[in-house]
């Protein structure tokens, strides 16, 4: 009862111990790119407001469009914000201090699935050169690896989001998919931002160790 109290006591806690160093992660004047709504990133993102001044573009997110409600949040809470389509990601890129996203589950190898968008996001930024962190609580993590195949999770929403049925011809001459997640490789995320501190992804493994017994990878 106790170890499932202190879980539950996480959770309750988990945006606010995720967003206390927040101020130390965004700076003066920063640009900070991000999609989709991850409640633990809105948090973070307003919690580092009490103390900066700066911009933040939110990617729309299409096809769930996520991004509109995140960016409406935003500027309610007094923060600079400005909404874009997926589309003007990369060219954005250049003029980017950060890009901050957030984490569906963190796998055992540092990467992680998310929102659909984050691969490009996370892609883009490898190019220039734009730091990648990532907001998720601890109990996100679990000891399973990307078992799936290289870029994207077996979780797909309706296609009819994507291309309509009433389309015409074109519905019968091509495949639409609409995959729910990307999958992030390590190598594209700097850190992640947790409610026990900061780890680069090669810490991910130790996190797992303490977290979980190895009789629990067997389940």
């Amino acid at each position: 009862m106790e170890a499932i109290q202190d879980v539950l006591d996480e959770l309750e806690t988990v945006y606010d111990n995720v967003s206390k160093n927040a101020r130390d992660h965004i700076h003066p004047d920063e640009i900070i790119l991000t999609l989709g709504r991850s409640q633990t990133v809105e948090t973070f993102l307003k919690t580092a407001a009490h103390n900066r001044h700066y911009t933040v573009i939110v990617a729309e997110t299409a096809p769930s469009y996520d991004g509109r409600e995140m960016a409406k949040s935003l500027s309610s809470a007094g923060i600079s914000t400005f909404l874009v389509p997926d589309s003007s990601i990369f060219s954005l890129m250049s003029r980017v201090n950060k890009v901050i996203l957030g984490a569906h589950v963190i796998l055992a190898n540092g990467g992680m699935f998310a929102i659909t968008g984050s691969l490009i996001a996370a892609s883009a930024a490898r190019v220039h050169s734009t730091p990648v962190v990532v907001c998720a609580g601890q109990f996100k993590l679990t000891p399973l690896w990307n078992l799936y195949h290289e870029y994207g999770a077996v979780d797909f929403g309706n296609p009819d989001d994507v291309l309509g049925y009433k389309e015409g011809d074109l519905v019968d001459k091509v495949d639409v998919v609409n995959p729910y997640y990307d999958y992030v490789n390590p190598e594209l995320i700097d850190a992640y931002v947790t409610n026990d501190g900061d780890h680069p992804p090669s810490s991910i493994y130790r996190l797992l160790k303490e977290t979980y017994d190895d009789e629990d990878n067997e389940l």
